[in-house]
C-alpha cells in the first residue's frame, strides 16, 4: 500500500472489487485444475511404478538368456546371426491432451504379422537361448514404449502442477490479499470523506441558521 498511489474514489473502488471478484474465480478455477492434475499424477505414477517393474523383469529374464546365448556361441556367430534383422518397426509418436498439457502417445507397426521374422537367422547355427532372449525382448518392448509415453507424461504434467501452484500461490498470497487491502483503504479513506463532508455540511447549516437569527 505505502508504495501504491491509489485515488481513493468510488470508480477506483468498483474497479478493484471487479478485479478482486475475478481474481477470486480465477484462484479457484486454478486450485480445481491443480487437484485434478495431482489426481492424474498420481494414477500415472502408480502406473509408471507397475510398468517399470514389469519392464525390468522382462528386461533382465532376456539378458540372462542371452548371457547364456553368449557362453555358447561365438562373438562372431552372435554377431553375424543378429546382422541383418528381417523385420522392420515404424514409430510413431501423437499428442493427445490432459487437463490443457499436451502429452505423448507412442505406437509402432510392423511390416508383417509373421512372429518369426523377429529371428534375422536360421536355427540350425544358433542356440535356442538366443531364440528365448529375441522372443522376451519382442515380449517386453511394447511395455518399454508404454513407459517411455508415461515417463514423459509424467515429467510434463509435475511440470504444469508446479506452475499452477505457483499461480495459485501468487493469487491466494499476493493478488488477492492486496486487491482487499486496497479496497480496505479505499473504503476507509471515502467513509472519512463522506464524514468529513457531513461535518462540514452541519458547520454550514449553523453558520446559516445562527446568521439568520442574528438578521432577526
Amino acid at each position: 500500500m505505502a508504495s501504491k498511489v491509489i485515488t481513493p474514489t468510488r470508480m477506483v473502488l468498483n474497479q478493484h472489487k471487479k478485479r478482486l471478484k475475478t481474481a477470486r474465480k480465477g484462484h479457484k478455477l486454478m486450485k480445481d485444475k491443480c487437484d485434478e492434475l495431482m489426481r492424474q499424477f498420481m494414477d500415472i505414477v502408480r502406473l509408471n511404478k507397475e510398468l517399470r517393474l514389469r519392464v525390468e523383469e522382462g528386461l533382465t529374464a532376456a539378458f540372462a538368456s542371452q548371457t547364456v546365448a553368449s557362453a555358447i556361441m561365438s562373438p562372431e556367430m552372435m554377431e553375424q546371426a543378429l546382422m541383418y534383422p528381417r523385420q522392420s518397426v515404424q514409430l510413431e509418436m501423437k499428442e493427445k491432451n490432459v487437463m490443457s498439457v499436451m502429452v505423448p502417445e507412442y505406437t509402432f507397426t510392423t511390416e508383417g504379422d509373421d512372429s518369426g521374422e523377429i529371428y534375422p537367422y536360421g536355427f540350425t547355427m544358433t542356440s535356442g537361448e538366443l531364440d528365448d532372449a529375441l522372443m522376451k525382448l519382442n515380449n517386453v518392448f511394447q511395455d518399454m514404449l508404454k513407459l517411455a509415453e508415461i515417463e514423459k507424461t509424467t515429467q510434463l504434467l509435475a511440470e504444469e502442477i508446479e506452475k499452477t501452484r505457483r499461480r495459485v500461490n501468487a493469487l491466494e498470497y499476493v493478488m488477492i490479499p492486496d486487491l482487499e487491502s486496497t479496497i480496505k483503504y479505499i473504503t476507509m479513506k471515502l467513509e472519512e470523506n463522506d464524514n468529513a463532508t457531513k461535518v462540514r455540511l452541519l458547520k454550514v447549516k449553523d453558520m446559516v441558521l445562527q446568521k439568520n437569527y442574528d438578521y432577526k
